[in-house]
């Protein structure tokens, strides 16, 4: 929503980025419009806020922070109630949550907003600018669900922001946050059988309790052809407050394979955003259960469904904590019965709200991040990467976000480590240097994703980066002009035989080559075997431009020939640009025509 006509262009990124789904203009700011948008709303700016703003979740104003501030006044009712809202300046160089920083997402969602514009969140509230873990926002991010009443965590965020310690306890989900400096230096473990001043547990909230809730439980269902939903609800919710468990904690539903059509079993799993797990009789029947029936394996091949598929559906490290209870109608209104049961799961399970994205950090440089990566890297809660990689995009990690470093060469586990943590529903970035999507984690990371059953898959992004083949062609000049081809020379993952068959049909094909992974300890030969090839094809003054550490503090720029290219001056840091046979270097660059001699360029 704008509120000024010079906001226009900025509107219209907003839109193509699809952070607002309608655009609403004042009269005024209308009015110098030439093609106005079918979704366009044209009003009062008071009115035109009034009509949002019950149905908002976000709302974003460009305008003027004090007038923002007196339109919106009037409309406020509560923080659990009102949606968050972002103002900002006609060019989008500043972003304020206005409205919601915790409760509605309005802090988070600034950042990721002022990430992708370019601009600067300016952040007001107590936990952003004093470093510390927002203790009633930050388990979004890694895929909880809160609990408790809204005036015990109003407490508990006025004692943290008079500087306050707060006493910790968790039984479920991953403890990973508990290393970040914004929760280590404010929170400690609370002692034995002492009051916690946060929980995260899969435990209902007690009265005056603040609570995160992981999803680990596990509702294993039983029931009869087409019960109701409402008997199924009620089973369910009697089960839950039998045992003293969270609905909040819950991760899906689990049942035998005949009844992946049942009606209120997809209903409700729709309605509420779980999934569905199903098993086979043969799966369910060699589960130890503490209440197996003759009847229902009678009926359905195996002594147990609900207790059995709860049991599957945690894992091996599962435990049931709830033995199976049967709910029957209430009047003739309802038909059908339903059985339920319950079982912890070994850690969360929320692959509905988890995030990978995979990032391309660029060669090193911060400044040549692209927008796309730095907002994704503002959504994460998690950073798995390479150490040096990490390292490199330190100075934009917050407080609230962990990082997980990686040794160079395992690759797979990272994926893994990060495709894990995604599906318990942690927002992660697997990030990669130059662009993941070349030599990077991107394929690796996709592959393993894709092997995933589709309900158990994550939200999976690719985000681009600027690779050091294009840094190394911007440092030299303009070697890319016309065809070209990189090769890697690392024969970890690819036979030799392969690459060589690669380097001579690059030489045959007259292409410019890009040579990545050129010369390690290990590998000594190979750069000057790859000369070879490319020099029966190719003549000794062919422009060589050597490009190390590109992005980096120590960057160097070397031109060469392939007939003086000396592999000694070449590392694993080092991408190696040969010409084509039209190339030619002139007053310390590197230039390759658009067009072979003779071509005509229209």
């Amino acid at each position: 929503m704008g509120l000024s006509a010079s906001a226009w262009p900025l509107l219209q990124r907003l839109k193509q980025g699809g952070y607002v789904d309608t655009l609403a203009l004042t009269v005024q700011a209308a009015s110098g419009l030439q093609e106005q948008p079918a979704d366009l709303q044209i009003g009062r700016a008071a009115d035109l806020l009034n009509e949002h703003w019950a149905r908002s979740s976000t709302l974003i104003v460009i305008g003027a922070l004090g007038a923002v501030t007196r339109l919106v006044a009037p409309l406020l009712t509560h923080k659990d109630q009102d949606p968050a809202v972002l103002v900002l300046d006609a060019h989008g160089r500043v972003v304020i949550p206005l409205l919601g920083s915790h409760t509605a997402g309005a802090e988070q969602q600034a950042r990721e907003l002022a990430a992708e514009l370019g601009g600067e969140a300016v952040l007001t509230g107590d936990a952003a600018s004093q470093g510390r873990l927002a203790l009633d926002a930050f388990g979004e991010a890694w895929g909880w669900r809160r609990g408790g009443p809204t005036g015990a965590w109003h407490d508990l965020m006025i004692r943290q922001a008079g500087g306050e310690t707060s006493t910790i306890r968790q039984s479920v989900g991953s403890q990973l946050w508990r290393q970040l400096p914004g929760a280590a230096d404010h929170c400690c473990e609370a002692e034995e059988e002492a009051y916690a001043d946060l929980t995260v547990t899969a435990e209902a909230s007690p009265a005056d309790g603040c609570r995160w809730h992981p999803a680990c439980l596990w509702l294993g269902i039983g029931c009869e052809r087409d019960t109701s939903p409402s008997l199924v609800l009620r089973a369910i919710d009697r089960a839950l407050r039998q045992s003293g468990l969270a609905p909040e904690a819950v991760a899906g539903l689990s049942t035998i394979t005949r009844k992946g059509d049942e009606p209120a079993l997809l209903q409700i799993t729709e309605e509420q955003g779980w999934p569905l797990q199903l098993f086979e009789p043969e799966a369910l029947a060699a589960v130890e259960v503490p209440t197996p029936s003759p009847v229902v394996k009678a009926e359905m091949g195996t002594p147990s469904v609900a207790e059995a598929a709860a049991l599957l559906a945690a894992g091996t490290e599962g435990r049931l904590v709830q033995a199976k209870s049967i709910e029957k109608p209430l009047g003739p209104e309802e038909q059908g019965a339903a059985t339920v049961a319950i079982a912890l799961g070994g850690q969360p399970y929320a692959p509905q709200r988890g995030e990978l994205h995979l990032i391309g950090s660029g060669p090193g440089d911060l400044s040549l991040l692209t927008a796309d990566a730095s907002r994704a890297l503002a959504r994460c809660a998690v950073w798995v990467g390479y150490g040096l990689y990490l390292d490199l995009l330190e100075p934009l990690r917050r407080s609230d976000q962990a990082r997980l470093d990686g040794q160079l060469t395992r690759e797979w586990e990272r994926c893994a480590e990060a495709l894990d943590l995604a599906q318990q529903g942690v927002k992660v970035a697997l990030i990669s240097s130059g662009e993941s999507g070349i030599y990077g984690m991107a394929g690796l990371a996709l592959e393993l994703w894709l092997q995933q059953p589709e309900g158990h898959r994550p939200s999976f992004q690719v985000h681009p980066g600027i690779s050091a083949l294009q840094l190394a062609a911007a440092r030299a000049g303009a070697p890319l002009m016309h065809d070209f081809c990189t090769i890697s020379l690392s024969d970890r993952l690819t036979p030799w035989a392969v690459i060589e068959r690669r380097l001579e049909g690059a030489a045959a094909g007259d292409f410019v080559v890009a040579l990545y992974n050129p010369r390690s300890k290990g590998r000594d030969w190979q750069l000057a075997r790859a000369i070879e090839l490319l020099r029966t094809e190719r003549e000794g003054s062919t422009p060589v431009v050597l490009a190390r550490q590109l992005g980096r503090d120590d960057e160097t720029i070397q031109h060469t020939t392939l007939e003086a290219l000396n592999p000694c001056d070449v590392d694993m840091l080092t991408v190696v640009l040969i010409g084509n046979s039209t190339t030619y270097a002139k007053a310390g660059t590197m230039v390759t025509p658009r067009g072979y001699p003779g071509a005509s360029l229209s």
